[in-house]
């Protein structure tokens, strides 16, 4: 199917990239754009409750092994649950349950969502689970509370998510394992010597956490590679999208308008106030870099690729009617949203291609429609080829079953205070940020429309429907 693909996109109609204007001129300029208030109907449905997005916090997304290192997922997780808290000023017991995303767990905290809710000083008859689907954790966290509040369970879920790449664990090998645990059993002191007798030094060796599909055996980095040159996405493509990730975070940033963030204190370090990853570079600087996964003709490198990031999130959602009741102001509706799953091995990272004509669709609306657009930032090259393939007829007809393209989002509209590629993914939390930075861009940009998307190990995506709340 690889091959195919290839072939048949290199003869396609699609437009390249570049034609689609990816020059750095463009999406740099991008930034300054801002989408018209629209009159537009409501997506509210008659006899369907109205579920809002009161409020969202993160914690800094910080590069991992930097100053989070000595902590632990949980203590990342309480400080935005806290930091929620101090936001809303919600009363921890009106809070009906807390649901949290995470994928690479620490073992001690299995339940992660359980133990930042109590060190967070929740009341201990507030249930809370944890939920893990890769880059989407805590999207399937918001839309586990959309859930549980339509269907009359909840009136109020905290919902987030946490990663914590600066110690993952590490496991004993196999062998060494079983040997501990037979140990563990032995009754006689003979049993336990022979035991330990049996240990040969290739037991020790330890079995690291690979970042790759566990059914096909590769890492993301190698299939967004594949996917690329499947696409024809170029090595410059990737690197002036990734400057573009970079440029506009920082500009956000500097105009104060990465507002979800709360600052956090590190014990006997300082307060950290701002994401740490954020790094304008230049073409040429990007341009010297080498390939990280296929060696050496890749087009993948460190600066076009999310890198590995310690943070966590969190959200407020209600019903609408006791949001208001109780005296808040919601931020947005959170409409409607879709969950797929594709073929992991040659198109692990087109989930936003399947996910967003299903969710506008469902909604009624078109791509038009949307006035912004926030879509995960694996890779650059990930990203390009999404767009690609969202302005494929071929690809529509032959991979989705539909007779016309979708359309690309136009880049006016696309990631315009950066993305993930700039601000850090840490796993478990990007979800939130997403929906978090739609609304806030909504309510600044006087846009009536968001659309979230994402990507997700196992071939899975995500894509959700935001409307802003009326000012």
């Amino acid at each position: 199917m690889a091959s195919m693909l290839m072939n048949s996109l290199r003869t396609c109609p699609a437009a390249s990239p570049r034609a689609l204007g990816f020059a750095t001129r463009t999406l740099s300029s991008s930034a300054l754009l801002q989408a018209q208030a629209k009159s537009k109907k409501s997506l509210a449905k008659p006899g369907v409750k109205n579920i809002v997005l009161v409020d969202g916090v993160r914690t800094p997304f910080l590069q991992s092994g930097t100053t989070y290192a000595d902590l632990m997922p949980h203590d990342l997780a309480r400080g935005a649950l806290q930091g929620l808290l101090n936001r809303t000023a919600f009363p921890k017991d009106a809070v009906d349950y807390i649901v949290y995303g995470t994928v690479i767990q620490e073992v001690k905290t299995s339940n992660v969502a359980r133990e930042a809710a109590l060190g967070a000083g929740f009341s201990d008859k507030t249930p809370a689970h944890t939920v893990t689907m890769a880059c989407i954790s805590s999207n399937q966290a918001m839309t586990t509370a959309v859930g549980l509040i339509a269907a009359g369970q909840c009136d109020a879920v905290v919902a987030g998510g946490v990663e914590f790449m600066s110690d993952v664990p590490i496991r004993h090998s196999r062998k060494m394992r079983k040997t501990m645990l037979s140990l563990n059993k032995a009754k006689s002191l003979g049993a336990r010597l022979s035991l330990l007798g049996s240990i040969r030094l290739a037991h020790l060796a330890p079995e690291l956490p690979a970042v790759a599909e566990f059914s096909t055996a590769e890492t993301m980095g190698h299939s967004a590679d594949r996917l690329a040159a499947a696409f024809g996405i170029s090595r410059l493509d990737q690197d002036e999208f990734a400057l573009r990730s970079h440029t506009l975070a920082k500009k956000a940033q500097d105009e104060g308008l990465l507002t979800d963030i709360i600052s956090f204190k590190v014990p006997g370090k300082d307060i950290v106030s701002k994401d740490n990853g954020i790094r304008p570079s230049s073409m040429e600087q990007l341009s010297k870099l080498k390939p990280a996964f296929i060696k050496p003709h890749g087009t993948v490198t460190a600066a076009n690729s999310s890198y590995l990031t310690d943070g966590a999130s969190a959200v407020l959602v209600m019903s609408e009617e006791k949001a208001l009741a109780m005296g808040y102001k919601p931020k947005a509706y959170l409409r409607d949203f879709v969950y797929v799953s594709q073929d992991p091995k040659d198109q692990l990272l087109l989930g936003p291609t399947y996910a967003t004509p299903k969710v506008l669709e469902r909604s009624g609306l078109t791509l038009s429609d949307i006035d912004v657009f926030e879509f995960h930032e694996a890779f650059a090259g990930q990203i390009l080829a999404n767009l690609t393939a969202m302005e494929s007829d071929w690809f529509a007809q032959n991979y989705m079953g539909r007779k016309a393209k979708v359309g690309a989002p136009p880049l006016e509209k696309f990631n315009l205070w950066g993305g993930s590629l700039s601000i850090g993914h840490p796993f478990g939390a990007t979800g939130c940020r997403l929906v978090t930075t739609v609304a806030h861009r909504l309510k600044k940009e006087g846009g009536q429309y968001g659309l979230v998307a994402a990507c997700a190990a196992g071939g899975q995506g995500h894509a959700m429907l935001i409307e802003a709340y009326p000012q």
